[in-house]
C-alpha cells in the first residue's frame, strides 16, 4: 500500500496547489466553447464591402511627384479604391506610411477626428452614432496595432474601432464580449499583463505539476475500487 499511500499524498497536495488555476482553465475553457470566434471578432456587425469601382486611370495624378517633407521619394506606393476614391499608401525610408489623394496628390494624413468617425461609422452596421473618439499613441492590452490611431467608441456592445491615423485602415475591432474573452484568456495562459504568452515557465510548470497530480489520480482508482469491494456493509461482518 506504500504506492497508493504516496499517490494519494501527491494527488491531494498538488491538487490542492494548483486547483485554483484548474478552475479558470475550465471555467474559461468552458467559456470558449460558447461564442464562435466570429461573434468575439465583431464580424458579425462590419458592413458588406461594395463591389469596387475600377480605379480610374485618367483621374490618377502622377505619382512619381509624391514625396515626404524631406523632399524624398517613397521605397513603396499601394494604390487602393476607397469609399471616397482612389488613395495611394507612400511607405517611405524611415518613419510612418502616409495617406495620398491619388487623384490631387493631397496628403491626407495623419486623419483627423471627423475623418477617423466617418471611416469607422462606414465599417458598420451599427444604427447609433459614435459616442467618443480618442487618439492613441501607445500600446495596451486592448489594441497592438499600427500607431497612432484614433478609437472610436460606440454604445452598443461597448465596441471601439481602432483606424490607423497614417493609412485610415481600421486595424481592430473590441467589444465588452472580447475584453470578457480576453481576460479569460489572460487567466487561461497565466500572462495577466501581456494576453500572449502561453509558453512561459509558470505555465508549463503549473501544467507539469496538475499532470502528476492527474497521474497519481489515476494510479489511485485501482485501489480506491478494491477497497470498496473489501469493506463490509452495514450489518455484515467478515466472518
Amino acid at each position: 500500500m506504500q504506492l497508493a499511500r504516496l499517490a494519494s499524498f501527491v494527488h491531494k497536495w498538488l491538487a490542492l496547489l494548483v486547483g485554483v488555476q484548474i478552475v479558470f482553465w475550465v471555467v474559461s475553457g468552458f467559456f470558449f466553447t460558447l461564442f464562435p470566434i466570429e461573434q468575439i471578432r465583431s464580424e458579425h456587425l462590419v458592413r458588406q464591402p461594395q463591389v469596387a469601382n475600377a480605379i480610374d486611370a485618367a483621374a490618377i495624378g502622377n505619382l512619381g511627384l509624391i514625396r515626404d517633407a524631406q523632399n524624398r521619394a517613397p521605397i513603396k506606393l499601394t494604390l487602393e479604391q476607397r469609399t471616397n476614391g482612389a488613395v495611394a499608401i507612400a511607405e517611405f525610408a524611415d518613419g510612418g506610411p502616409v495617406l495620398f489623394d491619388a487623384e490631387t496628390l493631397r496628403p491626407l494624413s495623419p486623419l483627423d477626428r471627423d475623418a477617423a468617425v466617418r471611416i469607422a461609422r462606414e465599417h458598420v452596421t451599427l444604427t447609433s452614432d459614435a459616442t467618443s473618439a480618442t487618439l492613441v499613441s501607445s500600446e495596451s492590452a486592448e489594441y497592438r496595432g499600427p500607431l497612432p490611431a484614433w478609437r472610436v467608441q460606440f454604445a452598443e456592445g461597448g465596441l471601439s474601432i481602432y483606424v490607423a491615423a497614417n493609412t485610415g485602415a481600421v486595424t481592430a475591432r473590441r467589444s465588452d464580449l472580447w475584453r470578457l474573452y480576453d481576460s479569460l484568456w489572460a487567466l487561461h495562459i497565466m500572462d495577466w499583463r501581456d494576453h500572449e504568452n502561453f509558453n512561459h515557465p509558470l505555465i508549463i510548470a503549473v501544467t507539469a505539476i496538475t499532470l502528476l497530480s492527474v497521474i497519481a489520480g489515476i494510479v489511485l482508482i485501482p485501489y480506491r475500487i478494491r477497497f470498496r469491494k473489501l469493506r463490509p456493509r452495514v450489518g455484515e461482518s467478515r466472518s
